[in-house]
């Protein structure tokens, strides 16, 4: 009998690495798994890469995980807000890598990946200094139908942590607005991906048009009562 459903956070981050790389949904403060954040730090995994849209607020959920010195480096489009001093710090000490990806390039990048796509030409960046890799030579560059395009690989995750809001015991999963940001496409896109939901259906209560991402891709499901949740849906790290 298929069944995901893990017991709890730490069951379902038990096998995560050091040196990982880990997708994390979320756009903003909206949809961020924050009880899986809260669980990768009290795993213990280090030498992480991660991969979101952003770099954290103040210092909960992803700002606490760097704030934890377990994060290598960042890949994402909109790192520098008005409360993002854990990534400032750490960034300009030299202490954080940092990637910086145009967010449709972003997700197109994640999408390949879980796509199988190989790599892809996009105008997006040309003739700025993001078609340089990071060792500063050019990306790839090709004039198709007297357009100029960059190339772009996929962006491959060990781990991606997301937060849905149904699921069923297979792993479907459905999820609300905004909150629906990059968890798709991530869950694709990495080998192992862990959702948290505030309610969990019986088989065949989701209407299979309404699923959004298919049990294929997850791997574990973790119930998170919507009630321990603060506002901007995570809780403070200890």
């Amino acid at each position: 009998m298929i069944n995901k459903l893990a017991d709890s956070v730490a069951h379902a981050l038990q096998g995560v690495p050091d040196g990982a790389t880990v997708l994390i949904g979320g756009f903003g403060t909206a949809g961020i798994p924050g009880e899986l954040i809260d669980g990768l730090i009290a795993q213990g995994a280090k030498d992480l890469t991660v991969v979101n849209n952003n770099a954290g607020n103040a210092d909960l959920g992803l700002a606490a995980l760097l704030k934890a010195g377990r994060v290598r480096k960042i890949i994402c489009s909109f790192p520098r807000q008005v409360d993002s001093y854990v990534f400032d710090e750490l960034y300009r000490s030299g202490k954080l890598e940092l990637e910086l990806v145009p967010q449709g390039n972003l997700a197109e990048r994640l999408r390949a990946a879980g796509a199988g796509i190989g790599a892809f030409f996009c105008p997006t960046a040309h003739g700025t200094e993001l078609a340089h890799n990071a060792d500063g030579t050019s990306k790839e560059t090709r004039e198709i139908n007297g357009k100029h395009y960059v190339l772009e690989y996929p962006i491959h995750g060990d781990v991606a942590l997301i937060k849905a809001e149904q699921g069923d015991r297979w792993g479907n999963l459905t999820y609300r607005m905004s909150a629906r940001n990059f968890g798709p496409v991530m869950a694709t896109a990495a080998k192992t991906t862990v959702a948290t939901v505030h309610e969990v259906v019986e088989l065949g209560a989701l209407d299979p048009e309404a699923i959004v991402t298919p049990g294929i891709y997850v791997t574990h499901v973790v119930q998170i009562d919507r009630t321990a949740t603060q506002a901007g849906g995570f809780k403070k790290s200890a």
